[in-house]
């Protein structure tokens, strides 16, 4: 026997198992095997060539059969369409799906290849029958393409079928079947089958002229999209309705045939009206669409996501956001969005960066206002108090000066041009005052608060600390809504699970929020969370004591309202109106204003974002409370009055729950023992009275311009009494003090309203409420004052100096310059 085998060649794959045998058995010795030898030798060129033949038939598979663009297509958390774009063709042609519903595969095996699941990828059957069948008729009236045949077809867009091509599909169709499984090639045909018009493939198809997806489609619907690859002009409004309702009855009649659907159900399918002309796809979600364009533009991206939107939640914010859009636009502010996230997982449930109303081109509805930095106004407040709480630099409710500030000729302003003198750091926050927050990040440091902000999440803070300075507290940089919402989800998460990290903040709370299902990165930073779970706490009790706007100021009158932390912001130029709010499960930002910056009056966050944000806390589930620290606390004397660490001094102390750093905050420097006559009326000294016979008193004592502010809106307020006749009150430092102008000032005094040159009001406070101060200003006598201590001057441009002076001769200097050019 003479056996020519070939087992492997590494040009092959190994899993292929080739084994080509020639076996020729010897009958007689001699003669007959030297023949055989000369015969093998004179084929062995055929041999080869064939042997070669099979090799390239082997190794020879299609490459990327598609290649034409589709179209981008994102899907809610449930897989149903929130919006798409047309491909760059101009078809819709959304991207490759392998699933395949089971209906489409029994109307179109049925309809145009039964046998699809059992042949190689032609039809032998099929093609002996058309060949028949159109020679009968002279012309071509039946095609013998199986399936695979016209994947390959639609691959090549080769409408031409010639003889060549119909041997060239069918030559391929077998290597197809070689490299493919029947469920890829049938997912193949549904996802480039054309359907009419400008659409391709049964996903656009099932949206485009039902408006639902493929897998929702009743049996009628599913057997008219069936019909429409072999003859996709069918579908046209006013034409061909008859012969494609007659297609599709009798693929129903077939279907039931086949056993795939009983009769009544064929009978009630083709009750089904056909569809008409196109249907728009749904634009639930443009800006998220928008912004998966832009991070996916690498030509070889798959165009189509799941996303962790709830498609629910999204249209009903969309209708929110257009109501209060056409409450706003008569005040020209044209431009809204929200974003809604969940805290545990950081996925966004709802994204709607923008009104969209493409036809109204100076909306700029197309702008995503989500992901574009602008000025945060008073939204970065909270983080600041926080980071002191964790940092020991402040207890909660520790008293934090609010009066007329100047620094280095930066002057805030409180919203209401008021000053109260002393606040509570926590009401300072809740009530979202200026001044205080400028005092406290002084103290901070500015440099400091930068870093914070980056580790938290901020990536927008392009410019170095210094460009930014105190300003930064009050909206003097620009953040995306992404990232704010980030980090408050962030707080949110950490505390949530401060019981599981044992008190700890871990790295992998803080990240960016997410809007499809990827690696969640926690932020990128070396250095420690500035923050503990205690702190947080606070900042979130503080943030739920701010007023409601409207009906929602009532809330604690009902036990089924949602306890909702929130702050508002409010831009320089009243361009950008926000309001965040968080709760243990949500987060929830709206921002109202206008995409090219323009300002508009009564643009406030309070009155315009903080309504639109409480309709969406409505739509969400209520859910209890963040649970208070377990892990990671302490337990100081806090002064009741002051809310400082206590000090020896303090007459009231209570003993609360405070952060772990609170043992570093600062003392009281408020109380002081002050000595009075024996019936508590009068100060006095040694030199006036018998110490055995003086009454030693803690007094609250504030400086006297917090103390000038503070009594006017706190009437409980002591203040100190007066000396008594004959004593020493010689030492009267700290009685007195300038509120206004501040050290070197310098200042500019605009013209009145008929031309005359303006005046500037300087104002002092004195502790003696009876108290003449007299003013000189550059050694001029100018006036004297009683109990409200301010004057009008209009000095001329230039260095100045005004002096104060008491009756007791105590006295304060100050210098200032006028910045106004003399005409």
């Amino acid at each position: 026997m003479i056996s020519i085998k070939y087992l492997y060649s590494p040009v092959l794959p190994a899993s292929t198992g080739i084994d080509f045998h020639i076996t020729i058995q010897e009958r007689t010795l001699g003669q007959t095997n030297k023949n055989i030898i000369i015969s093998i030798r004179k084929y062995k060129l055929l041999i080869g060539f064939a042997l070669g033949c099979l090799v390239f038939y082997w190794l020879y598979k299609p490459g990327r059969l598609f290649t034409a663009p589709t179209s981008y297509v994102i899907e809610d958390a449930e897989g149903n369409l929130l919006n798409a774009s047309i491909a760059t063709d101009g078809q819709w042609r959304f991207p490759y799906n392998k699933n395949v519903p089971q209906k489409f595969i029994d109307c179109i095996t049925t309809f145009e290849d039964k046998r699809f699941f059992t042949h190689p990828g032609i039809d032998v059957i099929a093609m002996a029958r058309a060949a028949m069948a159109n020679a009968r008729h002279g012309h071509t009236t039946q095609g013998g393409s199986t399936i695979t045949m016209q994947v390959l077809r639609l691959s090549k867009k080769n409408d031409n079928r010639n003889a060549w091509n119909k041997l060239t599909e069918t030559i391929l169709a077998l290597r197809l079947e070689f490299s493919c499984s029947k469920k890829e090639i049938m997912a193949l045909y549904a996802a480039n089958a054309p359907f009419g018009s400008n659409v391709v493939g049964l996903e656009a198809a099932a949206w485009r002229y039902f408006g639902r997806k493929a897998g929702s489609l009743s049996w009628g619907e599913m057997a008219t999209l069936a019909v429409l690859p072999n003859a996709p002009a069918l579908v046209h409004p006013g034409r061909n309705r008859a012969v494609l309702m007659a297609k599709r009855n009798n693929l129903l009649d077939r279907l039931a045939a086949a056993g795939k659907l009983t009769k009544e159900n064929a009978d009630l399918a083709k009750l089904e009206p056909l569809p008409d002309k196109p249907i728009p796809l749904p634009q639930w979600a443009p800006h998220l669409l928008q912004r998966f364009k832009k991070e996916n533009s690498n030509t070889n991206a798959y165009t189509k996501i799941s996303t962790t939107i709830n498609a629910g939640l999204q249209q009903n914010i969309n209708r929110l956001i257009s109501q209060q859009q056409q409450l706003l636009k008569g005040n020209g502010i044209n431009n809204i969005c929200a974003l809604v996230l969940d805290v545990e997982t950081g996925n966004s449930l709802a994204y709607v960066g923008n009104i969209y109303l493409p036809a109204i081109r100076e909306y700029e509805s197309d702008v995503d206002v989500i992901n574009a930095p602008r000025s945060p106004g008073s939204a970065l407040k909270p983080i600041l108090y926080a980071a002191m709480l964790s940092d020991g630099q402040i207890l909660p409710n520790a008293l934090v000066p609010d009066i007329p500030t100047e620094i280095a000729g930066y002057t805030p302003q409180n919203f209401d041009l008021g000053f109260d003198g002393a606040v509570p750091a926590s009401r300072a926050l809740s009530r979202s005052l200026n001044i205080p927050a400028v005092r406290l990040l002084q103290q901070y440091k500015y440099q400091r608060f930068y870093e914070v902000l980056q580790r938290s999440g901020f990536n927008t803070l392009k410019k170095p600390a210094d460009f930014y300075g105190l300003s930064l507290i009050l909206g003097g940089c620009e953040v995306t809504m992404w990232e704010l919402a980030g980090v408050y989800a962030s707080l949110a998460r950490a505390l949530n699970h401060q019981e599981k990290n044992k008190g700890l903040l871990k790295d992998s709370d803080f990240h960016a929020p997410l809007y499809h299902s990827k690696e969640v990165k926690p932020v990128s930073n070396p250095s420690p969370i500035p923050f503990d779970p205690v702190s947080i706490y606070y900042t979130f009790q503080a943030m739920q004591e701010v007023m409601r706007p409207g009906e929602e100021g009532l809330w604690q009158q009902f036990s089924s309202s949602q306890r909702i932390a929130w702050k508002t912001g409010t831009s320089f130029g009243f361009r950008d109106g926000w309001a965040i709010g968080v709760t243990p499960a949500n987060v929830v930002a709206v921002w109202v204003g206008n995409a090219d910056g323009e300002g508009r009056p009564g643009l406030v966050g309070v009155n315009t974002a903080a309504p639109v944000m409480f309709d969406i806390f409505r739509l969400l589930p209520t859910v209890s409370w963040f649970k208070k620290p377990s892990f990671s606390y302490s337990y100081i004397p806090v002064c009741r009055q002051s809310g400082f660490r206590a000090n020896v001094d303090c007459p009231d102390v209570d003993t609360l729950f405070m952060p772990p750093n609170a043992l570093r905050s600062p003392l009281c420097p408020y109380h002081k023992v002050i000595h009075l006559d024996p019936i508590e009326n009068l100060q006095v000294d040694e030199s006036c009275c018998n110490p055995a016979s003086m009454r030693h008193i803690p007094w609250f004592i504030l400086p006297p311009t917090m103390e000038y502010y503070y009594k006017q809106k706190n009437y409980d307020y002591k203040m100190l009494p007066a000396f008594k006749a004959g004593c020493d009150a010689s030492n009267g430092s700290g009685k007195m003090e300038l509120i206004y102008p501040q050290p070197g000032a310098k200042i500019y005094v605009p013209l009145e309203m008929n031309g005359e040159k303006g005046r500037t009001i300087f104002t002092a406070a004195h502790r003696n409420p009876s108290a003449k101060i007299f003013w000189t200003l550059d050694d001029q006598f100018l006036t004297t004052t009683e109990q409200k201590h301010q004057v009008a001057v209009s000095p001329p441009a230039g260095l100045h100096t005004i002096t104060l002076t008491d009756e007791e001769g105590h006295s304060i200097a100050r210098q200032f310059e006028i910045l106004n050019k003399e005409k």
